[in-house]
């Protein structure tokens, strides 16, 4: 069970809806409960909501996080070549 305290303007829209609507106040308030949550609601987990941002900072490059020893080699290969 659940008690909740209004102000007295939402008291008086949810009674006007709960009257217009012809049900109850606590199954309107049900009802947006059930709405509030599914909006709400993750489908997705964290991996797949930032996989597309995995890897691309920075150099733009999504496999620099792979590959960053070859690249690294190459780069002191070149620097210290005489």
């Amino acid at each position: 069970m659940l008690n909740v305290r209004l102000d007295k303007e939402l008291e008086k829209k949810l009674k006007n809806y709960s009257l217009e609507s012809n049900s109850s106040k606590s199954s309107v308030v049900k009802e947006a409960l059930v709405q509030y949550f599914k909006k709400h609601e993750v489908t997705q987990s964290a991996h797949e909501l930032g996989e597309d941002l995995f890897g691309v900072a920075g150099s733009g490059n999504p496999e620099a996080s792979s590959t960053y020893k070859k690249s690294l080699k190459e780069k002191l290969h070149e620097k210290h070549t005489y």
